[in-house]
């Protein structure tokens, strides 16, 4: 075995050296994804409160101590669960058909998100909650409040929360497994069903 050169690394091709950092920059990435989606179906399975970190950590195949150093503790991993389930970019409203398409198809492959359960069910983390609810708010109610009093309808505000709740519950009541039609129909086949019923809030002219 023909011995390496002084100053270089014979693991790697041509003894160049990796550069320094780079392996564990992308090691961290990966075990934030990997906790970030662990920690998505646990919470939406079994709740914030019934969650462990050392359950987020064996999901995800990593140190549950990755917690604390990459996101602060579970309730910021959970809010960082809900700021990528419902994404950061300004959405269109629930009445444009691609957007209602898109998270039918999303929450058909997955289920509805953490968000979902702690926005419209009762609990006692409030800082949890109320990230919930205010994501909730900003991707589902204001695009359909600020479209509804563009048209100058009465009670913009009212309508848009009561269209936003009769789709989160919709989506809730089909994960359940509940009402066996709704939760075996296709988001093809549910799509003009339920866009027809999310209109209704809007009255007719």
């Amino acid at each position: 075995m023909t011995e390496a050169a002084p100053g270089t690394d014979p693991t790697t091709p041509g003894g160049d050296r990796p550069e320094p950092g780079a392996p564990r920059r992308r090691d961290a990435a990966r075990s934030r994804e990997l906790l970030i989606r662990a920690a998505m179906e646990l919470f939406a399975d079994r709740g914030f409160e019934r969650t462990t970190t050392r359950e987020i950590g064996e999901r995800a195949g990593v140190d549950p101590a990755l917690i604390a150093r990459y996101f602060g503790g579970k309730t910021q991993l959970y809010l960082a669960t809900v700021r990528v389930e419902l994404g950061d970019s300004v959405p269109a409203d629930l009445l444009e058909e691609d957007r209602l398409r898109g998270l039918l198809e999303r929450f058909s492959q997955r289920g509805p998100g953490p968000s979902f359960q702690a926005a419209v069910l009762p609990g006692d983390r409030t800082e949890v909650q109320q990230a919930a609810r205010t994501y909730l708010h900003e991707r589902l109610v204001e695009p359909l409040r600020d479209r509804f009093a563009a048209e100058q309808v009465d009670r913009p505000q009212l309508r848009a929360e009561l269209a936003a709740a009769a789709f989160a519950g919709i989506i809730l009541a089909r994960s359940s497994g509940a009402f066996g039609e709704l939760a075996a129909a296709e988001p093809e086949e549910l799509l003009p069903l339920l866009h027809d019923l999310l209109a209704a809030s809007r009255p007719t002219r």
